[in-house]
């Protein structure tokens, strides 16, 4: 596909994409949000990709949120029918691992679409935040909600009151960020050595574990615990559990079709 916005790369099952906007600091307009539900969309449909990377061009920013000028001009009517919900829903909701390799600053939207992703990995240099509050608004692309899951009801109350912007080690410290490199030169491996090691894996068992977990985070326990123990009877019947199984006693690396 063509994009304007955003670059797309499959790499022997891993795919990766680039926000591509660097003298905007790669601000989420809406065609650079719809060409991100594109790219996912079309990850959606092609079984050969196992993990996705998401990141951002240019070392300043992963994104630095809404275009502040067109954010200016939308009508109340607008917000209510915007669609950024719905792309990071669908992000969040993708049936394979999706790895965010931040470098720079992830405010607002970019933390939100940082959020929708399964793991986030950052730069030292990289700062956090929700600072919707300091233009008389509130995040709108799930950080109400997802931030409070990641990091407590407590500390997602302070920050978005505050609209506090938090660096790297403090976002690691609260759960927000799952590990830190020190340079932007090590962030991509650092990206790549995880998606590899996730590929290795039953690719059906990590897309059932990943649902079971997001469901589970939004139900109660029996429920969650009801719905772990019918998606295990699922991934028993694969033939993946019977490889991972058989490959374990032969002492050998498994094999797995994802089937």
């Amino acid at each position: 596909m063509a994009y304007q916005n955003i670059l797309v790369q499959d790499q022997k099952g891993i795919c990766r994409i680039t926000l591509n906007r660097p003298e905007k600091r790669n601000a989420l307009d809406n065609p650079t949000w719809n060409e991100i539900r594109e790219a996912f969309q079309w990850i959606r449909t092609h079984n050969d990709i196992q993990v996705v990377i998401l990141t951002g061009a240019g070392g300043k920013s992963f994104a630095s949120g809404a275009d502040i000028n067109t954010l200016q001009q939308r009508t109340a009517l607008q917000m209510l029918y915007s669609g950024t919900q719905t792309v990071l829903n669908e992000i969040e909701s993708l049936s394979k691992p999706v790895i965010a390799a931040i470098d720079g600053f992830a405010l607002g939207g970019g933390c939100e679409l940082a959020m929708a992703c399964d793991i986030r990995i950052a730069t030292a240099r990289s700062k956090f935040g929700l600072p919707e509050v300091n233009l008389g608004i509130i995040p709108g692309g799930g950080g109400t909600q997802r931030l409070q899951r990641l990091v407590g009801i407590g500390k997602a109350k302070e920050l978005i009151f505050t609209g506090a912007i938090i660096s790297a080690g403090q976002a690691e410290h609260i759960g927000l960020v799952n590990q830190v490199v020190e340079s932007p030169e090590e962030l991509l491996p650092a990206a790549e050595e995880m998606a590899a090691s996730i590929q290795k894996k039953g690719p059906v068992a990590v897309s059932v574990a990943k649902i079971v977990i997001n469901a589970g985070a939004n139900t109660d326990l029996a429920s969650g615990l009801l719905l772990e123990r019918l998606a295990e009877t699922v991934v028993f019947s694969t033939e993946d559990r019977m490889e991972g199984t058989t490959a374990f006693l032969e002492k050998r690396p498994a094999t797995f079709k994802g089937r």
